[in-house]
């Protein structure tokens, strides 16, 4: 078996700048999980969609266009079901401190940090059902959070992550387009439906130019693998048990509206990277960030930002680019993960994929 070490590779999250990515897991004495916390500084402008039948979220009403807040300070993403959403206490004990908040009051000391969260399910993975996150997680993760985060695979939120009968875990992406538009992407899969395509041993999503078409031996060894879960001669993989999770930003400017918009057009991108997607026992959740300090109002809007042509030439833009490195951010989510003893990891079943030896 593979070791547990986390994976780097490029393109993260932090790459729109003004956030930073945390992580903190726990493996052994009964424990598999963790949790990840983006940090959004002075605050982000954010939206959500929520597509899953089974979802574990807190503070996702308030991110409706219609409510008073505008700007979130952190999003939590946590393994522990819906135990785990007590690590966003952690999180704003920790924003707290710093005195970063939504203000209730003249003294730069009484302040509510806002900071929505979404659970996957992995209770019970590291062997005890107790060993789960809690508030020390969401603090731990904000405090070790960094502006140059770029780890993968086996970390954080992704830990206990299971996807199609493959070790799941924690994946991200960038892309840059036009003008210094970046739009980025991080995701945790932990899915019913499988990055993989059985037929060809490679990700649904293709446009993974380090990859090799997999050797005869090592797509033989994946299709047994599968048909062995069918067939139900493996350990279950709890598939009426299982989501993904993610976030989508962009450094551009962005309202409430056109962030929920930007998450909801991010599902177009889980939808092509996992198969099947969006079932009644998935939570699949994503959150859409814009990190740009400034705020769009009617006061403030450039022409270009009414023009009935301009404008939404320009957030289509954004909302193809951010279901594009969703969905890559799935694929390296699974390329990038580590096995355990009972769970294989895609690159230990196709190292030809990789141009390892099979």
């Amino acid at each position: 078996m593979a070791d547990s070490r986390s994976v780097h590779y490029s393109g993260s999250l932090t790459d729109v700048g003004a956030i930073k990515v945390g992580h903190f897991s726990r493996t052994g004495k009964g424990y598999l999980s963790g949790t990840t916390v983006v940090l959004t500084g002075l605050g982000a402008v954010a939206g959500v969609d929520v597509r899953g039948g089974g979802p574990g979220t807190r503070e996702t009403d308030v991110l409706r266009p219609e409510n008073l807040v505008q700007r979130v300070h952190a999003i939590a993403l946590t393994g522990g079901s819906a135990y785990g959403l007590a690590v966003a206490q952690g999180v704003m004990d920790e924003l707290e401190d710093q005195h970063i908040g939504y203000p209730v009051s003249e003294s730069p000391r009484w302040v509510v940090p806002i900071v929505p969260a979404a659970v996957i399910f992995d209770l019970g993975r590291g062997g005890n059902f107790k060993m789960r996150p809690d508030a020390s997680f969401g603090r731990r993760a904000a405090q070790r959070a960094t502006s140059r985060s770029d780890l993968m695979g086996t970390v954080g939120a992704g830990v206990g992550a299971r996807s199609g009968g493959l070790r799941g875990g924690l994946g991200m992406a960038s892309m840059t387009l036009g003008d210094g538009v970046i739009v980025s992407a991080l995701a945790v899969v932990n899915s019913i439906g499988s990055v993989i395509n059985p037929e060809t041993a490679l990700p649904w999503d293709v446009n993974q130019g380090r990859l090799h078409k997999p050797s005869a031996i090592d797509r033989r060894r994946l299709i047994d693998y599968l048909s062995s879960l069918q067939q139900g001669n493996t350990l279950p993989t709890s598939p009426h048990l299982n989501t993904t999770i993610g976030v989508v930003a962009t450094n551009q400017i962005l309202t409430k509206s056109e962030c929920m918009k930007f998450a909801t057009v991010a599902h177009d991108g889980l939808a092509r990277a996992i198969r099947p997607a969006h079932l009644m026992n998935d939570g699949d959740t994503i959150f859409g960030l814009s990190v740009a300090q400034e705020s769009l109002t009617l006061e403030t809007m450039d022409p270009a930002f009414i023009d009935p042509h301009g404008r939404p030439a320009f957030l289509n833009a954004i909302l193809a680019a951010g279901a594009q490195v969703f969905s890559r951010a799935c694929t390296e989510a699974i390329l990038t993960a580590t096995s355990t003893q009972t769970l294989p990891c895609y690159r230990e079943l196709c190292p030809s994929a990789f141009g390892d030896m099979p």
